[in-house]
């Protein structure tokens, strides 16, 4: 599949694969930009409910202009190929730095990649939008510290006037192991749910891997955000300082109401506390 064209965009290098969709890193012809593109996986072509997904995705990320959201150029709705092409970002996820155990990066950069997260979704959900699945899988970061949030395949708007007791919500989706309550019940959700999420990922960035909840099955994981008070972060690394503990037990507060109200709120208490009791090493 590489070099052949697809539209006006010439593969060149294969960069991710998802459960319904491809990632490429290509150029465009005369103008010579490298750019990304997502594109169906060739088995799901004919997938209405994928082609759905990939155009609201896209259709989302038009609407975003903001420098910590993936910027989307150009969207192609034909049933036979559809896709859109973005921004190349030259960077992996935080989901890959954690895998990689890279405890010096985020030691340096943890605080400005997640003040640069919280910007971004502070934008979202003041223009009305619910991402729905933060996770480090969805956020891009380089070696500069520079963040870039992405997939917006789930991403809802709340709709002006929306009662939380009469109005319809779209059914409950994310990643089990970082929705919120309210959003697994399929109940209404604002910002507040993205801050739960935003919540789990700041836990599992500071434990160096841990996760709020795991279970022992599906439900089981369900169940243990819906109903169990998760275990203090700086039992893991005593390293946190009790001010950014503080902050992500608030994040993960089961009642939408006990968490903070928005992101600017945390991002106030992110500019106004540390993360590590120690100065950071440098990144070598």
């Amino acid at each position: 599949m590489l070099n052949e064209m697809v539209g006006n965009y010439r593969l060149l290098k294969h960069l991710a694969t998802g459960q319904t969709s491809q990632v490429y890193e290509v150029v465009e012809s005369g103008s010579s930009r490298h750019l990304a593109m997502k594109l169906l996986l060739p088995e799901k072509l004919g997938s209405s409910q994928a082609c759905s997904f990939l155009l609201h995705e896209a259709e989302v990320g038009l609407k975003l202009a903001h420098p910590n959201i993936i910027r989307i150029f150009h969207v192609n709705k034909s049933k036979e190929n559809p896709f859109f092409v973005m921004e190349y970002f030259q960077a992996g996820s935080i989901r890959l730095r954690l895998q990689r155990k890279e405890k010096a990066y985020f030691a340096e950069k943890g605080q400005e990649l997640l003040r640069q997260a919280a910007t971004g979704l502070a934008f979202m959900n003041s223009e009305g939008w619910v991402h729905r699945d933060i996770k480090p899988d969805n956020i891009l970061v380089n070696n500069a510290g520079e963040v870039k949030l992405i997939d917006f395949a789930i991403a809802c708007r709340v709709p002006s006037g929306f009662s939380k007791f009469f109005g319809r919500f779209p059914k409950a989706a994310g990643t089990r192991s970082y929705m919120a309550p309210e959003q697994i019940r399929g109940q209404f959700i604002d910002g507040r749910a993205d801050i739960y999420s935003f919540g789990c990922m700041c836990y599992e960035i500071a434990t160096q891997g841990k996760m709020p909840f795991t279970g022992s099955s599906h439900q089981d994981l369900l169940t243990r955000h819906l109903r169990d008070k998760p275990a203090s972060p700086d039992l893991y690394n005593t390293e946190i300082t009790k001010e950014f503990n503080s902050l992500v037990l608030r994040m993960l507060e089961k009642k939408p109401e006990n968490r903070p109200k928005d992101f600017h709120e945390v991002l106030i208490a992110l500019r106004s506390l540390q993360i590590w009791k120690s100065p950071p090493q440098a990144t070598k």
